[in-house]
């Protein structure tokens, strides 16, 4: 029997406390080198572009089909940095396969659902799920807080009142505000515990705990992360989403490897 054919299973931890390392700016720039390199030996951007692109966007769509969608476009272009850690969970699959010697098709991405975890990872999900939504309504209530109910009537002049008027420039600092919270507090909790609960044999608590002693222990090559992360996807948002397809799975594969950098196993 090859390598490739033999079952990859969780490795069981010694301690439900799993050490965390501190790692420097070289260790991050490491890990995103490796991901890059992950990226080019697999690539999925097809998966990316045919799958999760449509599913989310139209999703969106469909759940808002009965509102004006331009006041929330930033707040829902905003969202992919909360649903990343769980769009990207295949990809964490894939560089544990590769590591671990077992670089065979990209369609091992798949095999996450057969993970002995994934009922925990389902429900680590649905909560960045309910986050994200509650960021839209919030996103939301600070629109009508500032403008009422009113309905924008072009793009331009939405951009234009945005930049140029007190309840604009107050809904800009308002919604920057909060929404850099959302994304501290889903970083913290979801950074290393998808990847941790693929890997090893713990529980969603110990992940996250985990997850957040790595943020507490490295707060700022986490932040750095962070940046880059929100930075990419804005980037890969600007044309149609299309670039997105590269960026999420990059972004997944650095975040493998930054989870084998940190976390003592």
């Amino acid at each position: 029997m090859t390598t490739a054919n033999v079952p990859l299973t969780a490795r069981q931890m010694r301690s439900d406390h799993p050490g965390v390392r501190q790692i420097g700016i070289a260790d991050l720039i490491d890990a995103i080198a490796k991901g890059f390199s992950d990226f080019n030996a697999m690539p999925t951007h097809f998966f990316y572009l045919a799958i999760i692109y449509p599913v989310v966007t139209f999703g969106i769509v469909g759940f808002y089909g009965e509102l004006d969608l331009l006041p929330f476009i930033f707040p829902l272009l905003a969202g992919y940095t909360l649903l990343g850690p769980l769009a990207a969970i295949g990809t964490y699959e894939l560089s544990r396969r590769r590591e671990f010697g077992r670089f065979t098709a990209r369609t091992n991405a798949f095999l996450v659902f057969k993970s002995h975890s994934i009922n925990a990872i389902v429900n680590l999900g649905v909560l960045l799920t309910i986050i994200y939504l509650i960021w839209v309504f919030v996103a939301q209530a600070i629109y009508e807080q500032n403008f009422g109910t009113s309905v924008p009537e072009s793009y331009i002049g939405f951009a234009k009142t945005l930049l140029t008027t007190p309840e604009g420039i107050a809904m800009i600092i308002t919604g920057c505000s909060v929404g850099f919270v959302f994304a501290v507090v889903v970083l913290s909790f979801s950074v290393i515990s998808f990847p941790m609960l693929l890997d090893l044999d713990v529980g969603v608590i110990v992940a996250v705990r985990t997850s957040v002693r790595a943020v507490i222990v490295n707060p700022i090559i986490m932040a750095i992360w962070g940046v880059i992360v929100a930075g990419s996807l804005v980037v890969g948002s600007l044309p149609f989403f299309v670039g997105l397809c590269v960026v999420l799975p990059v972004i997944g594969h650095t975040t493998w490897h930054l989870y084998r950098k940190i976390v003592e196993s």
